[in-house]
């Protein structure tokens, strides 16, 4: 009878063919067979938070650009940063990247929308204080600091209105400030 036996080269490519099989089992993709568009990795996505940061940082960067450099470096924000701030140019993405959530790199786009309110409401007409304006403050101080202050009350709806009336007060001697401020100014130009 012929013994058999097995030798190092034999063993080597059991080995090699084994370690490679078993590295394919576990790379293997899941189980889903959605197909993403070219350029899109399976398990990253960018970051929109991240995106926006970094574009109004730096302005001359289009949001494509940082995007592709977000997702070629694992979503690290700071390396794309010194990236940046180091003089290196970001990589141009190829055209198969189209990112899905890529928003147009104009920010009054963003803001324009009809739903938004204006850009620049004073705390006057957001607070309907217009009618408290030329009221006279002087009126209203000696009465109230004769009255007892009072403590925080336990009723909502009176600590509500104290809260406003005191937001109110803040908003028309900021404002009355602002006057005297103007007033000084062209007294001295003057």
């Amino acid at each position: 009878m012929a013994e058999q036996t097995l030798n190092i080269p034999q063993i080597l490519v059991f080995l090699v063919i084994t370690s490679l099989l078993i590295r394919w089992l576990f790379s293997k993709p899941s189980g889903s067979s959605t197909r993403l568009p070219a350029g899109q990795s399976r398990g990253f996505g960018v970051n929109p938070a991240h995106v926006d940061q970094l574009s109004q940082m730096f302005p001359q960067l289009s949001q494509r650009d940082i995007m592709w450099d977000l997702q070629r470096n694992g979503g690290n924000v700071t390396a794309t940063t010194e990236r940046v701030l180091s003089g290196r140019a970001l990589e141009v993405p190829p055209p198969s990247f189209q990112p899905l959530n890529l928003r147009p790199s104009n920010p009054t786009s963003r803001t324009a929308t009809p739903s938004s309110r204006p850009a620049h409401t004073d705390l006057i007409t957001r607070y309907n204080l217009a009618s408290k304006i030329n009221t006279p403050t002087s009126d209203e101080s000696p009465s109230e600091s004769n009255a007892p202050k009072k403590a925080w009350s336990q009723d909502k709806d009176e600590r509500q209105k104290l809260l406003q009336r005191r937001r109110e007060e803040m908003i028309l001697a900021a404002r009355r400030k602002m006057e005297e401020k103007d007033r000084a100014k062209s007294a001295a130009t003057s």
